[in-house]
């Protein structure tokens, strides 16, 4: 969804699945997925009945919806994972790693201020100020990742065991940083760490970073032929997370003295991990077997463009262009919005593309002269 999700990976790949431009071409596509994914759920979110929101179509497009944050998460954290094995393979020292990891994390948090600068100036008088400080998920990733930078001073190797510990650290706390009171702190503040249904917090959301890191160093370390033998590992241990934190968070018994498992439950967050790695194994399968790396795909397309995606979106779904349908359509209707929004998006995308081509054709086409006319004609 960030800048980060689009650094080159030259040195990982498989036989069709890697374009010409060195990148892995099926972790555009699972990104593409996961933008459709959001849409759909904010479409739902913003414009459908309140007295629909228990029905099908509602349930169903916010479960769907509940996944496409992990997946951003652990596509960034494999994006920053390929960052710190390029800077190691440059021969770069573990503290030039390290500050190379903090700008990205600057980076990020750059963008997430003018991210809520922009939707407060667009929303205002109407804006309250506290909104310029939300913990959205950009804020979460720069956070996350400034916290997680330290990772760069270690080998790609140690990474993969590293990061997949402190992934399950974060999850195992997030119950235990819910119990403590921190209504002391101010809360622009305690939002960046404490669980909470109306913030991307570092607990539990960033335990997907964590594991993403992980994840990432071991594609990094993959050779190509061992790519399909990778993906079926990981659809084994996909399905493996899946069922072992779904038993684990039925037993009648529990560690923690109050845990809310929608909110903070470490169950939660590997049943969520195990759907992510199907989702990346299927991506893989699809782009290795069925479409190609070399065809164009509008899912991959939108992959590519996710951070742009997701700002003009999100102005144009909750902000006050449509305010006058927000929670008054049907379930229909919003499905027909949900794919005029997607077709919008994806040509706003196409056009990001191709802008540089557009441009100087553009302006070679205001720039034409018509030739001299010759004396005596």
């Amino acid at each position: 969804m960030t800048a980060i999700d689009h650094i080159p990976s030259n040195e990982v790949s498989s036989r069709n699945n890697h374009s010409s431009s060195g990148r892995l071409t099926f972790l555009d596509c699972a990104r593409g997925l996961a933008v459709v994914i959001m849409l759909q759920g904010h479409v739902f979110h913003s414009f459908n009945r309140t007295d629909l929101r228990t029905d099908g179509p509602f349930m169903l497009s916010q479960f769907m919806g509940g996944i496409g944050p992990a997946i951003f998460l652990v596509l960034t954290g494999i994006t920053l994972a390929f960052l710190m094995d390029r800077r190691e393979r440059q021969g770069l020292r573990p503290m030039a790693r390290w500050g190379a990891a903090l700008r990205r994390a600057g980076y990020l948090f750059s963008l997430a201020f003018l991210f809520r600068l922009q939707l407060w100036l667009f929303a205002y008088p109407q804006s309250p100020w506290p909104d310029l400080f939300k913990v959205d998920i950009l804020n979460c990733m720069g956070f996350a990742i400034a916290l997680m930078s330290i990772m760069a001073i270690f080998t790609t190797v140690d990474r993969v065991r590293l990061c997949a510990g402190l992934g399950l650290a974060i999850a195992i706390v997030a119950p235990l940083v819910s119990a403590i009171d921190w209504r002391w702190l101010p809360p622009q503040i305690s939002a960046y760490f404490v669980p909470s249904f109306q913030y991307f917090a570092f607990f539990p959301w960033a335990a997907f970073i964590a594991f993403g890191l992980s994840i990432g160093s071991a594609l990094r370390l993959a050779k190509p032929e061992q790519m399909n033998r990778m993906m079926q590992w990981g659809t084994l241990a996909g399905f493996a997370l899946i069922l072992g934190g779904q038993y684990f968070s039925n037993l009648p018994y529990s560690l923690y003295p109050k845990s809310d498992f929608w909110l903070n439950s470490p169950g939660l967050i590997i049943i969520k991990l195990g759907v992510v790695m199907l989702f990346l194994t299927f991506t893989f399968v699809w782009t290795e077997y069925a479409v190609g790396a070399a065809s164009w795909s509008w899912i991959r397309q939108l992959g590519t463009t996710s951070l742009l995606v997701y700002w003009v979106h999100i102005e144009l779904v909750y902000g006050r262009w449509f305010g006058s349908w927000k929670e008054t359509l049907g379930n229909i209707e919003c499905a027909v919005c949900a794919v005029i929004v997607i077709a919008l998006m994806l040509g706003l995308s196409v056009l990001r593309t191709n802008w540089r081509v557009l441009k100087t054709n553009a302006m070679a086409w205001f720039s034409y002269e018509s030739p001299r006319r010759v004396s005596g004609d």
